[in-house]
């Protein structure tokens, strides 16, 4: 499997967390499956060639919604995406439906949806259509989600009560704000895990767990398995 992120201006910093492409060089006849892990994103995906399918056959264009819980997809050998990942504030903010209509499941998007028409490009093209889309769109909760670690924190960033927080949570989320944070917190350290050999305490540590016990616990809860196996197997989000 041939996955690859591209490169991001900062232009689009706290709006869009990757665009990736991937494909398979294998036969039509081949099924290939993985686990897709939670990253706390809504990715609208454009499939180019072949078939894939999650809970029930997918057509070309579709985005995925937010979970707590892996998930086992497969795509034909053939297969081929390219994607951009958005955070939900982003994804709202080009027309998409509010995230809690969708958790743990995906929704097709026809051609007349603003992402399909802005997927409909080759990945470089898709970095400036997006630039110009999300111009001037600004969440100062969805910003300041990706700079903070507790919930504690966010209140004093945004200068909000916690009903207030729990009100935004509910309504564009539909994750309380722990458990939000709580998925940002194992994004962040899967795919610090391929990158070196460290102790796995070490990277519990560095990431604000309170030891390898409780970082190999969310593990198991949102990758199915353990971290040292993730630093093996891992491509990017997929297992």
């Amino acid at each position: 499997m041939e996955y690859r992120e591209l490169p991001l201006p900062p232009s689009l910093d706290g709006q869009v967390a990757a665009i990736w492409t991937m494909r398979h060089k294998g036969a039509v006849s081949d099924w290939i499956e993985h686990v897709a892990t939670p990253d706390g994103c809504v990715e609208a995906i454009l499939r180019l060639a072949g078939r894939s399918a999650w809970l029930r056959e997918q057509p070309v264009c579709f985005a995925t919604g937010l979970g707590k819980q892996p998930i086992r997809f497969g795509f034909s050998g053939d297969a081929e995406f390219l994607a951009v990942k958005l955070w939900p504030w982003a994804w709202e903010a080009l027309g998409g439906a509010p995230c809690p209509s969708f958790a743990n499941d995906w929704i097709p998007l026809d051609e007349s949806h603003a992402l399909h028409r802005l997927l409909s490009c080759d990945a470089n093209t898709l970095v400036d259509r997006l630039e110009a889309s999300l111009a001037g769109r600004y969440d100062v909760i969805g910003t300041a989600l990706l700079t903070v670690n507790s919930v504690a924190q966010l209140r004093a960033r945004t200068d909000l009560e916690a009903r207030a927080l729990q009100r935004w949570f509910t309504r564009h989320i539909g994750m309380s704000p722990r458990d939000y944070l709580r998925v940002l917190r194992f994004r962040d350290t899967l795919r610090a895990l391929p990158q070196d050999e460290v102790k796995l305490a070490d990277v519990a540590a560095a990431r604000g767990y309170a030891d390898q016990a409780h970082m190999a616990r969310d593990f198991r809860a949102m990758a199915g398995t353990a971290p040292r196996r993730v630093r093996k197997r891992a491509k990017g989000p997929f297992l």
